[in-house]
């Protein structure tokens, strides 16, 4: 399944202040959410751990203010998608296709990659970064202490 879009939700101020926090889950927890159905029947669905660990998880971030969204480990991204995950520009996402960094496979003329795949070359490059700051700590702390 391809994603044409990668589609991010966030809450209004006003839906922010309406909505109260779910509270931590604990073990044992059981959770259950009512739907009214336009018709006004209601419908009750209980969750299992894993998805009411996961929506207690994006309701969090979406009360702080956040832009949550959803995917599937194999949804398939085009480059913009993987550049919005990744927080570069889309050329430098094709460079990294093109440099054997970010598996893709084209469907018709345009690149898809996984989203496993970026959240890997994610972790990568942010583990690159933290090693990077180091360094450049590191050569301030010797700048300091001994001038060099």
């Amino acid at each position: 399944m391809t994603a044409h879009m990668l589609q991010f939700v966030e809450l209004s101020d006003q839906e922010r202040k309406a909505a109260k926090p779910l509270g931590k889950l604990g073990k044992g927890d059981h959770v259950e959410i009512k739907v009214r159905r336009k018709s006004g029947q209601d419908q009750i669905v209980r969750l299992p751990p894993a998805a009411a660990a996961l929506l207690e998880t994006a309701l969090g971030h979406l009360l702080q203010g956040e832009r949550v969204a959803v995917l599937a480990e194999d949804q398939e991204l085009s480059p913009n998608d993987a550049a919005d995950i990744l927080g570069i520009s889309r050329p430098l996402v094709v460079h990294r296709m093109d440099a054997g960094d970010l598996p893709f496979r084209y469907v018709g003329k345009h690149r898809r990659t996984k989203l496993k795949d970026v959240l890997a070359l994610k972790t990568r490059i942010e583990a690159q970064q933290a090693a990077m700051e180091a360094l450049a700590d590191d050569a301030e702390d010797l700048r300091r202490r001994y001038g060099v």
